[in-house]
């Protein structure tokens, strides 16, 4: 495990943006366009003029609310298996959400998203194992009208038994929850084990609680149902253009919304999430690949840490158009920097040119990066045995480790044996010809889509499912147009036989 967390601000300095917060809240306020969340936050001791609608948070009222957050934060899955619980599972890894576009593995075009490429992303994130918690990566342009959301979530929880989390419009709202318990088998059945987790940005840089985002987030948390918010201070543009400036900026919207979310249900579980930016004012542009967000996030996990609360946002994203060198070092910069700065939760995959186009091949390959950031969490593993001593003295000066039995129960278990990156010297890279990293994660992605994917629906379920919604899309699966499986190479394993192998040794 890392020892020490990477921290860019002083105990001091920490304690000075948590006061600069609360100077910004008592003093200029937050406008709250929602009137239930302004009563609310009157009924508690906020103040504000009649008839306006911002809204002071005095200090003795954040500090009083903020203290009954709990240190835990769980995304529940339809598997318990896959439960994942912050900070103790840190690092979970979350894709990417709600991109319009896509771009199509058969040819390389962006075009926009289908709930037929949702069920396709939901397989291909149930195989890859380093994903712990599938955020809705796209839209979907052929949902019918009225069913917006279910034509996302349908496809997500039908071909994906991971937690997922989800957002959709305020009429939505019921009908997910309503779709939920359907699912489950009844309501008391889910409330038992939730398996969604409700995500919403309502407060809007700079300092705006919004009228519809601040109604559901109210909503799921009335209900006592998973549910969180994420600031997004960016600055030049909705926040100062200093880090520091928009960093305060955020830890104030962040606990604006954390005390609205305690006064309606004290002891509700929430995250610190975040997506800080800085604006490329040479254009204005919006960048969230740009390193200040992972320097942000390390601020970010040192105010979470102040207050006890676990953290994470969208980090790793990028601002490249095509799955480049732009794409990785964007995405394994500042997920990096997370890491080392304890940042529990990462919405980093899959996605392209600032969360506009998901991308198959971005997803394999972000997938290999979490593995080595899983890695790089994990540390040196210190132990006595770890020193491996008695194999030093036994192999002696001028032995050789490779043949020691030392080294052979661990040769598949001590380091991360990446398939994307490629290690092979240049002849025998050409000689499988020579394909780079997008060629390779293509292939990937082409060998887990081509399977089968029955789904996690019975199929008296999802007859049901079209009975009572009548009009969703078919939620039915297939490769993209023209991929069919590739038989294994003679006499070598497949991917999936070599894997077992692999878990089994592992394990042995």
């Amino acid at each position: 495990m890392i020892a020490h967390s990477a921290e860019l601000l002083t105990p001091e300095e920490v304690q000075r943006v948590h006061d600069a917060s609360l100077e910004i809240l008592e003093g200029v306020g937050l406008l709250v366009r929602n009137p239930q969340a302004r009563e609310i936050l009157t009924r508690h001791g906020c103040t504000g003029q009649a008839g306006e609608e911002v809204i002071r948070f005095p200090r003795r009222v954040v500090e009083e609310h903020r203290a009954s957050i709990p240190p835990t934060f769980t995304f529940g899955a339809r598997d318990p298996q896959y439960d994942r619980t912050l900070p103790g599972d840190a690092p979970v890894i979350v894709t990417g959400s709600s991109a319009p576009n896509l771009v199509d593995p058969t040819n390389g075009r962006e075009r926009r998203a289908r709930s037929d490429d949702i069920a396709r992303i939901a397989h291909l994130v149930q195989n890859l194992p380093a994903y712990d918690v599938f955020s809705i990566p796209t839209l979907a342009d052929d949902a019918p009208a009225g069913l917006f959301t279910l034509s996302r979530l349908y496809p997500a929880m039908k071909f994906c038994s991971k937690p997922i989390r989800v957002s959709g419009p305020p009429e939505d709202t019921l009908r997910i929850t309503e779709f939920a318990y359907f699912v489950a088998g009844g309501e008391d059945a889910y409330r038992e084990h939730p398996f969604l987790t409700h995500h919403y940005c309502p407060v809007v840089s700079p300092l705006t609680m919004d009228f519809d985002s601040t109604g559901m987030l109210i909503h799921f948390t009335e209900q006592g149902l998973p549910c969180y918010a994420t600031l997004v201070p960016n600055g030049g543009l909705t926040s100062p253009l200093t880090l520091t400036g928009t960093l305060v900026q955020g830890n104030a919207e962040f606990l604006a919304a954390a005390v609205l979310e305690q006064m309606v249900r004290p002891g509700k579980s929430t995250l610190y999430s975040s997506l800080p930016t800085i604006a490329d004012m040479r254009t204005g542009a919006y960048s969230p690949g740009a390193i200040e967000t992972g320097i942000l996030f390390i601020g970010v996990g040192q105010m979470a840490r102040f207050y006890g609360v676990p953290c994470g946002g969208y980090i790793g994203l990028s601002n490249a158009k095509v799955n480049d060198a732009q794409s990785g070092f964007e995405t394994a910069l500042s997920t990096l920097a997370g890491v080392l700065g304890d940042v529990h939760m990462l919405n980093m995959a899959g996605l392209l040119d600032a969360l506009m186009a998901f991308d198959f091949g971005k997803a394999v390959i972000d997938d290999e990066i979490a593995q080595m950031l899983k890695k790089v969490k994990r540390g040196l593993e210190f132990s006595e045995e770890n020193l491996a001593l008695d194999v030093i003295t036994e192999v002696g000066p001028g032995g050789m480790f490779a043949d020691n039995q030392h080294t052979l129960e661990r040769m598949k278990t001590a380091a991360l044996l990446p398939e994307i990156a490629d290690r092979d010297p240049r002849a025998a890279w050409e000689e499988k010809g020579a394909l780079d990293s997008q060629a390779r994660a293509l292939h990937r992605a082409r060998e887990i889509l081509t399977r089968d994917a029955p789904g996690f629906f019975s199929a008296e379920l999802d007859a049901e499912i079209h009975k009572r919604y009548p009009g969703i899309v078919g939620g039915e699966y297939a490769p993209p147009p023209g991929w069919v499986a590739e038989a294994p190479a003679r006499g070598r394993p497949d991917r999936a036989e070599r894997h077992r192998r692999r878990a089994e040794a592992a394990e042995g």
